[in-house]
């Protein structure tokens, strides 16, 4: 069954100083909602927010992993290793880690497989460039960046799989999709679902925006309906702001 979803990614931002005291914050606003929240602060800072978030209803999620079980893979993170610090949904995708660390895929398909044998739930992230959108080519890419790494699935794998569209010209540059260009998209990936699998597949997946959502349009985007919640950036770095959106349900 389709959740709500709000989930916000820290990137590189927040000592332990700083992650402590947005988590005390964000805990003590999101003590009732309709919608399912989590917070993925960096990879140094998982364990002791797992920690302080234990008694909440807010989840602790990690921004990225590695497909090997362990070896010589300096600087890099495991599943296991991820588990151990209570750690249950990662984020893969991203198109930061696509653009700067050269993530295609390939790769991705491999950590997907990697997370699920784990029991590790994913946000699964995918979205076009500029140039794609201004050529009308945005369905090609975002069909073919969920088949590559997706497709080679069964339709149980779903389950444990939510999907976050994020259009790569409305990261971090103020500019947003539409709420109607969110729904339409939103829409598209769910018939791309239903074409490869069926439609309780399309139906019953969670698909996030992600994208530049602010509290002033949070609650228009999360009324389209195909829109079943937000992956958020900077907005989820202010705990007032952070609640605003999760209140937009």
């Amino acid at each position: 069954m389709r959740k709500n979803i709000v989930a916000g990614n820290w990137k590189m931002n927040n000592d332990l100083s700083q992650t402590e005291t947005l988590l005390t914050a964000i805990k003590q606003q999101t003590q009732t909602t309709n919608a399912e929240v989590m917070v993925a602060p960096t990879f140094v800072n998982l364990y002791p927010a797992v920690n302080t978030l234990k008694e909440s209803n807010v989840e602790v999620i990690a921004q990225n992993m590695h497909f090997a079980a362990n070896g010589a893979y300096t600087g890099e993170i495991s599943a296991t290793m991820l588990k151990s610090v209570g750690i249950e949904t990662v984020i893969l995708g991203h198109s930061e880690r696509r653009a700067y660390f050269n993530e295609t895929d390939e790769l991705l398909a491999k950590k997907v497989d990697a997370a699920l044998e784990n029991g590790i739930r994913i946000i699964f992230c995918f979205g076009e460039e500029l140039a794609d959108r201004k050529a009308n080519n945005q369905e090609t890419i975002v069909k073919s960046q969920i088949a590559n790494a997706l497709f080679h699935l069964e339709a149980s794998a779903f389950n444990n799989i939510i999907l976050a569209y994020e259009p790569v010209w409305a990261i971090g540059t103020g500019e947003t999709a539409s709420p109607e260009q969110a729904q339409d998209m939103h829409q598209f990936i769910r018939q791309t679902l239903e074409d490869k699998y069926n439609s309780e597949v399309a139906n019953n997946v969670s698909i996030l925006y992600g994208g530049s959502v602010k509290p002033a349009n949070a609650k228009e985007i999360f009324s389209k309906p195909d829109v079943d919640g937000g992956l958020i950036g900077g907005a989820s770095l202010k705990a007032d702001d952070f609640f605003a959106i999760v209140n937009a349900f």
